[in-house]
């Protein structure tokens, strides 16, 4: 069989600088938290989008996790949260034993649609939060979302995990609300194997972070607590890992472009297929390349996901929109129209090879496979 093409896998940096790092980590015997790879990760990151503070963690859920405890949300009440998303946006409300109220997305981007949320607003005046996501590397409409909640008085959780690295009118996603939550999960842009990380403008409240993530550990001879405290803290051989991951941040962002372009012209004269759509003003990621096929197409997403298993190729359908998973059931969920934007592009949607290791003849060979289909 051919060799496998990955939907998105990890690659480590030609010039092996993640292996510096932890060389590095190695040779001062300092592996375990904390480190100066998590310092200087920290920093790193924070000056790359902007921010003025960040804490590394050990995972994209934990930083939204913590954002949610800092925002001192918790049992009876109401978090906003898009709804087209992966689990892990949505399972840290539930960690705080509040309840979410799913918003739908709109066409311009597919992230949360800023009239659904006025919306949410008019029958929820008060929720503690709201938390959205830049799907799939695309900035969300910050503009209107932003002046939303700055209406309403409620602060902002951007979820950036899948869109490190994209802008949205010259400024970094994840630096417009009050929290910005990171991921290097495996399949991300950049990835440590697995973390995260949280930033901020809020230096107090990021230096609180950092206490509850080591345990909530006071400061004495023995061990004392007096909060509850969390094992969320990021290790410095992984710390090493992102740091050398961030020197080809860039260079991902160009490559995973071009492949949303090559996708994009090839099926220009295929008029069932549409690339995900993007806003003006914006830089995205493209951290995954997605099409929708039109309703009147003959072929459906699971023909192309089948076709493509069967050359030995990864693809996946659109994230299942969260007000349609069994955990979330009794969740309210607020849309505009009458058929949820969300629903509608899980249904018609395919997620595609975006590999930054997939040749140009790779990316060739997937292009033919769905030609053929129509």
């Amino acid at each position: 069989m051919s060799e496998k093409i990955f939907l998105a896998s990890p690659h480590m940096s030609d010039e092996g600088y993640e292996k510096e790092y932890i060389k590095e980590a190695f040779d001062t015997n300092w592996i375990a938290p904390l480190g100066e790879n998590v310092n200087k990760f920290e920093e790193e990151i924070a000056n790359y989008v902007g921010a003025q503070n960040a804490a590394a963690l050990t995972s994209g859920t934990a930083a939204i996790h913590m954002a949610l405890k800092a925002l001192d949300v918790k049992q009876g009440d109401i978090v906003f949260c898009s709804s087209l998303t992966f689990s892990a946006t949505a399972n840290p409300i539930i960690y705080q034993n509040a309840t979410p109220v799913f918003i739908d997305s709109e066409e311009e981007t597919w992230n949360m649609d800023p009239v659904a949320l006025e919306k949410a607003f008019e029958k929820y005046p008060n929720p503690k939060a709201v938390i959205i996501v830049h799907l799939y590397g695309i900035p969300a409409k910050m503009d209107e979302i932003v002046k939303i909640c700055k209406e309403h008085n409620t602060p902002l959780i951007e979820d950036a995990a899948e869109s490190l690295g994209a802008t949205y009118k010259g400024k970094q996603t994840g630096t417009f609300g009050k929290y910005g939550a990171y991921s290097f999960n495996g399949n991300k842009i950049i990835t440590t194997s697995g973390g995260g990380m949280l930033v901020s403008d809020d230096k107090e409240k990021i230096q609180k972070v950092r206490f509850w993530i080591t345990q909530s550990r006071e400061k004495e001879r023995y061990y004392e607590h007096k909060e509850l405290g969390y094992n969320y803290r990021m290790s410095n051989i992984v710390a090493g890992i992102g740091r050398g991951q961030l020197k080809v941040l860039n260079k991902r962002i160009e490559q995973k472009t071009d492949i949303y372009n090559r996708y994009k012209e090839a099926f220009k004269d295929i008029e069932e297929i549409e690339m995900q759509p993007t806003l003006e003003n914006t830089k995205p990621n493209y951290w995954l390349s997605v099409i929708t096929l039109k309703e009147t197409s003959k072929v459906k997403p699971i023909d192309i996901i089948v076709a493509l298993e069967k050359g030995n190729i990864e693809s996946r359908p659109v994230w299942k929109p969260m007000h349609m998973q069994p955990v979330f059931e009794d969740c309210d969920f607020i849309k505009v129209k009458e058929k949820a934007v969300s629903t509608d592009l899980f249904e018609r949607g395919v997620c595609l090879p975006s590999d930054t290791k997939m040749t140009v003849e790779q990316q060739e060979k997937v292009i033919n496979v769905i030609k053929k289909l129509f």
